[in-house]
């Protein structure tokens, strides 16, 4: 799957970019647009499709699809780099999702991502294998939950202050203006301190599974 959603890249930025990809986005045309965010909803599909159909419960279903997830996307970028020899470095900025808004992003941030969901989903799985997970496991859902939340407004808070620069708040989020922006926008800031802080915080929430399983294990 890394391999295949990095040739389709190949292809875009073959038509698109023949002279090395840069920002800001070229524009697409309606088919193409559509297309490419009706494949990355497939993507997400498919992802799922594999974590339902290798757990057992919500738990292994929820950590196989994270651990697929993250390889896919590191492997992705292995094979742009075999590929096109893209990216040129870990902080070369890429657009990372168009859904629900544009995700830009310094390459290494993403990694980072996948890393540490790699990390919780291992830790999740091992626990089930060797016994049932405690319940009671609220404090660690909040923190993982704010921290993905805080991640995701990292990866979004540069094109969002763009966009608030250019249109007013309530107009901003009309498609023809997104569209628009997306084709004009190019990344300046990525928002570490946001990124560091949710990175921390999924840290802290990994650590109390980790902390619940061993005392499962324990038992």
């Amino acid at each position: 799957m890394g391999y295949l959603e990095s040739a389709v890249v190949v292809y875009l930025r073959e038509v698109y970019y023949p002279s090395g990809f840069a920002f800001p986005i070229h524009p697409m045309t309606g088919k193409i647009a559509v297309t490419e965010i009706v494949r990355e909803i497939a993507t997400l599909l498919m992802l799922l499709s594999v974590g339902f159909l290798a757990g057992r419960n919500f738990r292994q279903r929820f950590a196989w699809f994270i651990y697929c997830f993250a390889v896919w996307d590191i492997f992705y970028y292995v094979f742009l780099r075999v590929l096109i020899h893209w990216p040129e470095s870990f902080f070369t900025w890429d657009i990372l999702f168009l859904i629900p808004v544009t995700w830009t992003g310094p390459v290494i941030a993403p990694i980072i991502v996948s890393v540490t969901m790699i990390l919780l989903a291992c830790i999740i799985l091992h626990s089930e294998e060797k016994a049932r997970m405690t319940k009671g496991g609220r404090l660690s859902r909040t923190l993982l939950i704010i921290g993905a939340i805080l991640v995701f407004v990292s990866f979004t808070w540069d094109f969002a202050a763009y966009m608030l620069n250019q249109y007013p708040v309530s107009v901003m989020f009309r498609a023809d203006n997104i569209s628009i922006a997306m084709q004009q926008y190019i990344p300046r800031n990525f928002n570490w301190w946001f990124f560091i802080a949710g990175e921390l915080i999924i840290l802290a929430g990994i650590y109390v599974v980790y902390s619940k399983s061993v005392k499962s294990l324990e038992k």
